[in-house]
């Protein structure tokens, strides 16, 4: 299998929101990427500019960030053909690497404004490499810029950055640094295209938690009334656990819960709901063992979080 490690560079509405295509609010200008084989040795480079069609202009901030004007588009190639040649470049048997979370779902997005979704199906398994450099090289959660992990790695810094092409060939770098038996067992699944029945749902197993991705609910409301969301196993055993703490809405509006396996302990519950392009939801839920210590805090946030909802009660009726 390959490793394809890719950037991208868009451009947005340069009149800001009024003048934003909501199907299209970032127009892929410029793809970059590397071609790594199983043994992350560089085996080929692809490279290509794209001829916008939907903004004719580039954004101020955008040309700030990538030192581009329209002019240097004007000999790229339709979106369609770019994409086209990218992903028969790929070949057939792939797996994405990016910078962070977001080129994977703008390159879907841009393919779906041109009926070309289908050459890509989903949803996508991906290494989000920034996500990778966090957990294992810094053991943080704190998401760094592609410049500080070169730096941190002593890699040159031989080429600018923010062009697709050298981003990416950096990127690989820092791929190829990191521990491969550490990384490979935590891919990160795109969710652009979401499961849409409950036999295609997702259960993944890491080594150190569960996460599950739910199907598509047309009622925001219902997804927490489903048996499978809210349902609770232990990461370990993958049995039942017992609930302790119900779910309840945190602070950054998730939702949180504590159960208990007999064998193995506390099982902390987390459940992300998200909305959909198309005004549906779906649930992204994560199960982790964690100690009493840490199943006491989140009771203690439960509990706090019910007495200021008791008080601001208390304070409207006055």
């Amino acid at each position: 299998m390959d490793y394809i490690v890719f950037d991208l560079e868009w451009n947005q509405s340069p009149e800001g929101k009024k003048g934003s295509d909501k199907k299209l609010p970032f127009e892929i200008i410029e793809i970059g990427a590397v071609k790594m084989n199983s043994e992350r040795e560089v085996t080929g480079n692809f490279h290509q500019i794209i001829r916008p069609e939907v903004y004719n202009w580039i954004h101020d901030n955008i040309h700030e960030v990538i030192h581009m004007d329209y002019k240097d588009l004007l000999d790229g190639v339709p979106f369609s053909q770019a994409a086209g040649e990218f992903l028969e470049w790929c070949g057939t048997d792939y797996i994405f690497c990016t910078w962070g979370n977001q080129d994977l779902t703008e390159f879907q997005r841009n393919l779906k404004y041109y009926d070309m979704l289908r050459l890509l199906p989903g949803p996508v398994r991906y290494y989000d490499v920034q996500k990778l450099f966090s957990w294992f090289h810094e053991q943080r959660k704190l998401r760094r810029s592609l410049e500080y992990a070169v730096e941190t790695f002593g890699i040159p810094k031989d080429k600018c950055f923010h062009r697709a092409g050298e981003d990416a060939e950096y990127t690989a770098q820092i791929f190829r640094k990191l521990d491969k038996e550490e990384i490979l067992p935590y891919f990160s699944v795109d969710v652009y295209q979401n499961p849409q029945k409950r036999k295609d749902e997702i259960h993944i197993s890491y080594p150190a938690y569960d996460k599950y991705i739910s199907r598509e609910f047309e009622d925001k409301e219902k997804i927490m009334k489903d048996r499978e969301v809210a349902s609770t196993r232990c990461p370990r055993c993958h049995l039942p656990a017992k609930r302790k703490i119900r779910w309840f809405v945190n602070n950054s509006k998730s939702y949180e819960s504590v159960s208990l396996c007999q064998e193995h302990g506390f099982v902390k519950g987390k459940i992300r709901v998200r909305k959909t392009d198309g005004g549906r939801y779906y649930a992204v839920k994560t199960l982790k063992n964690v100690g009493e210590e840490k199943a006491e805090e989140i009771r203690r946030k439960r509990d706090s979080l019910r007495k200021k909802r008791k008080m601001k009660i208390s304070e409207e009726k006055i």
